[in-house]
């Protein structure tokens, strides 16, 4: 069954969350489709992925690039599965589509994003009527993740 987890960034940046969900993904031998509408989002992950740290970086690719489908992670703007992901990441308010074709769907949003936060509640008011289950989860004081509803 589908998940729905709304991740609420206070002291952390998407650049800061997003590397370390994405690593501990993969640990455990899983796919994702990260995705955001924004270009100049998806082309400073595109870097960033590589270098977020000095002795390790996150294989990935663009959707639209060859062999999309052989990435372990995808840069994509739309939610569409082209590399059997389990595991879909919505950055900047993109929408996530049908919440039942992943095993969870992840709403990432910084508090300092006003239109991001409006989009994450509307989501979260229609997916509550589903049968999708839902969590939010905001960092505490020390950044570490705390399920809060």
């Amino acid at each position: 069954m589908a998940e729905l987890w709304f991740y609420h960034l206070e002291n952390a940046s998407v650049d800061e969350a997003l590397p370390e969900l994405l690593t501990k993904l993969m640990e455990r031998g899983g796919r994702a489709l990260v995705c955001s509408q924004e270009e100049t989002r998806l082309d400073h992950l595109d870097a960033h992925l590589w270098t977020f740290r000095d002795e390790s970086f996150l294989p990935h690719g663009r959707a639209s690039a060859p062999q999309a489908e052989d990435q372990p992670i995808l840069l994509a703007d739309t939610p569409e599965n082209v590399h059997t992901a389990n595991m879909l990441f919505c950055l900047d308010g993109a929408d996530p589509g049908d919440v039942s074709a992943w095993d969870r769907v992840v709403v990432m949003f910084e508090a300092s994003d006003e239109t991001s936060l409006a989009r994450a509640r509307a989501l979260w008011a229609a997916q509550k009527k589903s049968d999708i289950a839902i969590s939010y989860w905001r960092q505490n004081e020390m950044g570490r993740w705390e399920r809060k509803a």
